[in-house]
């Protein structure tokens, strides 16, 4: 568990716990988190109103995974920077975690620094990444998440 910045903490699932009027937390993993809240197991139907969130007070549950080639849908990023934005701005801390705290968890705590609060520059996704990696070395993104980030960051952040 790092915070890395004012307010903002990355960790893996071993630190996953439920938000309360304290903190705020961002469950960026399918497996076990998003199952567990929405009750499935195997592939959600895209149908489902929670297929990519579900969010519930202080807990925001993602249905993301980082495969090699990305499948991100911009309304995941959209429904995370609207919740972290409503949270921190109720000056609760936002812990993000994913399974490992290397990829996923960090990636979205990278996009609310640069878009969220600007407290790294938000120009690309190289430039905000080599900032953030100086807040947080163990950042090692997977392939997914890189080409995603890399291709969309002008668009990401914009509609919330």
């Amino acid at each position: 568990m790092q915070e890395i910045h004012e307010r903002v903490i990355v960790t893996n699932d071993l630190s996953c716990t439920r938000g309360n009027s304290e903190v705020a937390v961002v469950h960026a993993c399918k497996s076990p988190c998003h199952q567990g809240a929405v009750g499935y197991r195997g592939k959600l139907p895209s149908t489902h109103p929670n297929y990519l969130v579900l969010e519930q007070e202080y807990d925001l549950f993602l249905n993301i995974i980082d495969p090699p080639i990305p499948l991100f849908m911009p309304p995941l990023f959209t429904e995370f920077l609207a919740f972290a934005n409503k949270h921190w701005s109720q000056d609760r801390k936002l812990l993000i975690h994913c399974n490992q705290g290397e990829s996923r968890a960090p990636s979205l705590a990278m996009l609310f620094l640069a878009k969220g609060v600007f407290a790294i520059p938000d120009t690309s996704y190289e430039v905000a990444r080599l900032e953030f990696e100086k807040l947080y070395s163990r950042y090692n993104p997977g392939k997914g998440i890189e080409t995603y980030f890399s291709k969309n960051w002008s668009q990401l952040g914009s509609n919330f």
